[in-house]
């Protein structure tokens, strides 16, 4: 799921606050995004499969507060996530997984968990400090892979989903 300008700014100011706590490398605003599922390298021969998958999901709405900065050692990124996940969004993740599965579309099957990563590289803070909280209409999803365009962030949209 991609953000609106005004939860990106929010997130970026998050991002700015916590690179002065651990360091790290925080990505392009225009690049901050919630996975709900992660395909990794895909050819353009899976798209148009991976579009008819997504297809079959209803999209919903849905208020998200990110509200829990966190911190993953393994990887040493810094993310903002959501203490509690609204039902609409958990349900879309379930549905979107099942199509993909159904579809024999192969993605990072690990536990879905509610976050934007915010640094990379980061170094473990001794302590996260309260960060105010980020309100996030959710009101959609998007099929999204690398930049083709020069100059361009990390991530483009290849395909959106809005809830009517």
């Amino acid at each position: 799921m991609w953000p609106g300008e005004g939860v990106r700014a929010q997130l970026a100011a998050w991002s700015r606050e916590l690179r002065a706590l651990c360091g790290g490398r925080a990505p392009q605003a225009q690049d901050l995004h919630l996975t709900l599922a992660f395909l990794g390298s895909v050819s353009a021969e899976r798209l148009e499969a991976i579009e008819s998958a997504a297809g079959k999901v209803t999209p919903r709405t849905a208020a998200l507060i990110l509200d829990r900065p966190g911190y993953w050692k393994h990887n040493r990124i810094a993310w903002a996530g959501a203490s509690a996940v609204p039902a609409e969004i958990e349900g879309l993740v379930a549905d979107l997984r099942t199509a993909l599965t159904r579809s024999a579309i192969a993605f990072d099957a690990k536990p879905f968990v509610s976050h934007v990563t915010l640094l990379r590289d980061a170094r473990q803070p001794s302590s996260l400090p309260a960060l105010e909280p980020v309100r996030w209409e959710v009101g959609g999803f998007v099929l999204a892979g690398p930049a083709t365009r020069p100059g361009g962030g990390r991530y483009e949209s290849i395909r959106v989903w809005n809830a009517r």
